[in-house]
């Protein structure tokens, strides 16, 4: 038999070589089942993803529905009369409303440009409706 050296000593016997149980960079049984699964590893892992979900849904994609349903509403009731304001920046009133989407509004007198009715930012002055 040949001596052996591990960790500074010489051992000498019948060795295999890479024996699992000569290494203790491995985890012994009761390390590996001391970390187990339980609430920490499964559920308890994914909950902060969760709770981030629920925190952006309720400060940012619930407030951004709301804003375009308003958007919506806004652009389907604009009729001939009201003064809006388009995305672009332009100030004028609607002379016509189109049923294909699209509005005709006079920015200045005798000039008419047609425009897509979703690009209505704002509505300015409402017309009462008649009587």
């Amino acid at each position: 038999m040949t001596p052996v050296r591990y960790r500074g000593k010489e051992i000498t016997g019948d060795f295999t070589p890479l024996n699992i149980e000569d290494f203790d960079m491995f985890a012994t049984p009761a390390f590996a089942q001391a970390a187990g699964g339980g609430f920490a590893g499964g559920l308890g892992g994914f909950m902060p993803l969760v709770l981030i979900f629920g925190i952006m849904y309720f400060l940012m994609i619930r407030p951004q529905q709301k804003k375009v349903k308003q958007h919506q509403a806004m652009v389907a009731a604009v009729r001939k009369g009201d003064q809006i304001v388009t995305a672009g920046g332009l100030i004028g009133k609607i002379t016509k409303v189109n049923a294909d989407n699209e509005v005709e509004v006079e920015i200045s007198s005798g000039v008419k440009v047609k425009v897509v009715q979703h690009t209505i930012s704002q509505v300015l002055n409402k017309t009462e409706p008649a009587k």
